[in-house]
C-alpha cells in the first residue's frame, strides 16, 4: 500500500496559538463565501515566521505571522512578503498564491497574511526512514533543487512588478556590514572565531556579480514537491528575505545550509534540511552544476560560502537570543549557542583551507 506523504501540520504549540475568537470573524469578513468553524494547526517549522494551517469547513488556508516577542521589523515583514508572493505570480508560478494581509495587531497581536495551501511532500530536517527517497531519485530531486534555484535567479522581476523590491547597487557590502551589525546586537557570548570571520569578510570587497531576484532562504524544507514526482516543484516557501541583489549570494546561502555525509559529527549536528541522504551531492557538486545551467561563473567560492556560514550563525544567534531573553521557550533553542561556535569554526577552516569541502581533515 502506497504512503501519502503529503506535509500535515500538528498541534499548535505552547505560546503560539492564536486567538480563535477574533480571527474567525475577521476570515469570514475577508473571505465572505466561506462557511463551517474554523479549526487551527500547526505546521513544523524552522526557527522564523510562524506557519499555520486554517480550516473553515472544507477550505484549507495557510497562515504566517512573525514569530511572538521579535523586534525584527525587516525580517518579519508580513506586509513585504505579501506584496513578494502577490507579485512573484505573475512571471513565475511556483509562488503561492496570496489571498489577504492583515496589518490590524488587533486581531492576533502582530500582522499577518493568508495564502492558499498547495499541498505536497516537504523534506523536513528529520524524515521517517519508509520516506526516505532511494539515492537515485534524490539525486534528480537535487537537480531540481539547484535548476530551480537558476530559474528563480533568471525571473524578470521587473515584468513583477517587483524592480523597487531591493538596491541590487552595493548590496554585497551592504549584507556584510548588516550581517556583522546584526551580531554585534544579538551576541550573548565571546566567540573569538565570529569576530575573526566577520573581519575576514569585510576585508574582501568583492565586486557585484549581477542582479537579480534571490530567495536568501533557499532548501530543501522550503520546497513543496509532488506528491507523485517528487523531482517536480509545485511551490517555494518562506519569501520573508527575499530581495533584488548578487544571485552568488543566494548560492552561498544555500551552500550554508548544505551538510554532507562525509562532514565530521560536529558539522552534521547543524542539518537543517535532509541534504545528508544518499543521492545527494556535494558541495561542490551542487556549485558546478549552478554553473553549468546558469552560465555563471564562480572565482570566489569561498567567500559566498564563508558568508553563508556566517549569516546562519548570526540567525541562530538572533534565535538564541530570544530564548536567552524569554520571549520563546521551545526547548530546541536552548543549546543554539553551541551551534553558533560550530558555524564560527567551520568558517574558520573554510577560510584557511580555501575550500569548501573536506573542512576538518
Amino acid at each position: 500500500m502506497k504512503i501519502d506523504w503529503t506535509d500535515q501540520p500538528g498541534d499548535v504549540r505552547p505560546g503560539e496559538a492564536l486567538d480563535v475568537a477574533r480571527l474567525e470573524p475577521y476570515l469570514h469578513k475577508q473571505l465572505p463565501d466561506l462557511s463551517g468553524s474554523l479549526t487551527i494547526r500547526q505546521f513544523p517549522s524552522g526557527f522564523s515566521n510562524l506557519t499555520y494551517l486554517i480550516q473553515v469547513g472544507t477550505e484549507e488556508f495557510v497562515l504566517r505571522r512573525p514569530p511572538f516577542g521579535v523586534n525584527i521589523k525587516t525580517a518579519h515583514d508580513m506586509g513585504r512578503e505579501y506584496t513578494i508572493l502577490s507579485h512573484l505570480r505573475r512571471v513565475y508560478q511556483k509562488a503561492p498564491r496570496a489571498l489577504f494581509y492583515c496589518d490590524d495587531e488587533t486581531v492576533l497581536g502582530g500582522p499577518f497574511y493568508v495564502m492558499e495551501r498547495v499541498r505536497g511532500v516537504i523534506l523536513r530536517t528529520v524524515i521517517p526512514e519508509a520516506m526516505i527517497p532511494p539515492p537515485a531519485l534524490m539525486r534528480r530531486i537535487a537537480d531540481s533543487f539547484i535548476d530551480n534555484l537558476v530559474e528563480l535567479h533568471a525571473v524578470d522581476y521587473q515584468a513583477a512588478g517587483l524592480g523597487n523590491l531591493g538596491r541590487p547597487a552595493g548590496y554585497v557590502q551592504r549584507q556584510i556590514e548588516g550581517w556583522a551589525r546584526r551580531y554585534q546586537q544579538a551576541r550573548t557570548d565571546d566567540l573569538p572565531e565570529l569576530e575573526r570571520v566577520s573581519a575576514w569578510l569585510a576585508e574582501q570587497a568583492l565586486p557585484e556579480a549581477g542582479a537579480a531576484l534571490i530567495h536568501n532562504d533557499y532548501k530543501y524544507n522550503n520546497l513543496i514537491l509532488d506528491v507523485n514526482d517528487w523531482p517536480r516543484i509545485l511551490a517555494v516557501l518562506d519569501w520573508e528575505m527575499a530581495t533584488l541583489g548578487d544571485p552568488l549570494m543566494d548560492v552561498g546561502t544555500m551552500l550554508g545550509y548544505w551538510i554532507e555525509p562525509d562532514d565530521p559529527p560536529m558539522m552534521q549536528t547543524l542539518r537543517f534540511s535532509p541534504t545528508m541522504l544518499p543521492g545527494n551531492p556535494s558541495r561542490e557538486a551542487l556549485v558546478e552544476r549552478y554553473i553549468r545551467q546558469s552560465g555563471r561563473d564562480i572565482p570566489h567560492l569561498v567567500f559566498y560560502y564563508v558568508y553563508g556560514v556566517f549569516k546562519l550563525a548570526v540567525i541562530i544567534q538572533q534565535i538564541y537570543r530570544r530564548y536567552k531573553l524569554g520571549f520563546t521557550q521551545d526547548a530546541r533553542f536552548a543549546h543554539l549557542d553551541q551551534e553558533v561556535r560550530l558555524c564560527g569554526q567551520i568558517a574558520v577552516q573554510a577560510i584557511e583551507k580555501k575550500r569548501i569541502d573536506r573542512l576538518f581533515e
